[in-house]
């Protein structure tokens, strides 16, 4: 019972906590002061040095599903269902969630412990004495930049997946450029865009506010530094799981 109440109010802090964080976006874009260099950097450490990475990640998946489903279904004259495969899982399942964990191994960690460093070395107290917002100044540049850049990587990740693969599979089973693009444009659907843009912006909003508020909670010893960072990176997996089910059960629930 006491870690379900422990649970309960870490998910009530964390959603207060997002909910102050979205009204100081508003006076972060109408200030744009200096903070906007921490966003600047945070788009530049989660998206641009995670493309490596997630191009990697994603064309291995989709040639994968390219090599060893396209024959199968051929041999059956069921090639077609290729198409809608690779959609279900680099778009709609697979591409928004890989994304959400790459994100979380590189950027919860570095942010959960960089924040829990700054508690430890007494610097938010020192912005909150000279008049700054350390919601303000720290939260919102990481929150908007986790969430763009997670959006951003997902659109990404399902560009190399459903393109990029095409490449690879030519190697060892071609298929006719002619023949594929044409049918994986006719497959997909606005449906399948926005449920993978939806998971892939709610992840980043997840993964940014549960390290940033775990980097809050530490107290007085270094020794919380690393403990913070852990738990980030294992409650960040935990939500984005969660979300990312909800999310397709939403989807699946409203086609029926």
């Amino acid at each position: 019972m006491t870690y379900l109440t422990a649970g309960l109010q870490g998910f009530f802090y964390n959603l207060g906590f997002f909910a102050r964080t979205v009204v100081g976006v508003k006076h972060f874009i109408k200030r744009w002061n200096v903070s906007s260099k921490i966003l600047v950097l945070q788009i530049l450490f989660t998206f641009v040095q995670a493309m490596g990475i997630s191009c990697l990640l994603a064309m291995a998946i989709g040639a994968a599903v390219n090599i060893i489903g396209f024959p199968f279904l051929e041999a059956l004259g069921q090639q077609n269902l290729i198409y809608s495969i690779l959609i279900i899982i680099i778009t709609r399942e697979l591409g928004p969630l890989l994304t959400a964990f790459i994100v979380i191994a590189r950027s919860a960690t570095a942010i959960a412990t960089e924040i829990a460093g700054m508690v430890i070395n007494h610097e938010i107290e020192a912005y909150i004495s000279v008049g700054v917002d350390p919601i303000e100044h720290l939260a919102v540049p990481r929150f908007l930049g986790v969430t763009i850049s997670v959006f951003l990587l997902n659109l990404y990740f399902s560009v190399f997946g459903l393109v990029g693969s095409f490449l690879i599979a030519q190697v060892f089973h071609a298929i006719p450029a002619d023949l594929y693009f044409p049918n994986l444009l006719s497959h997909i659907s606005v449906q399948d865009i926005f449920i993978s843009s939806m998971k892939g912006m709610a992840s980043g909003m997840v993964i940014s506010i549960v390290a940033i508020t775990e980097g809050l909670r530490v107290e007085r010893a270094s020794t919380e530094v690393p403990v913070a960072g852990l738990k980030a990176v294992s409650n960040a997996f935990a939500g984005c799981i969660v979300l990312n089910v909800i999310f397709s059960a939403i989807y699946y629930i409203a086609l029926v």
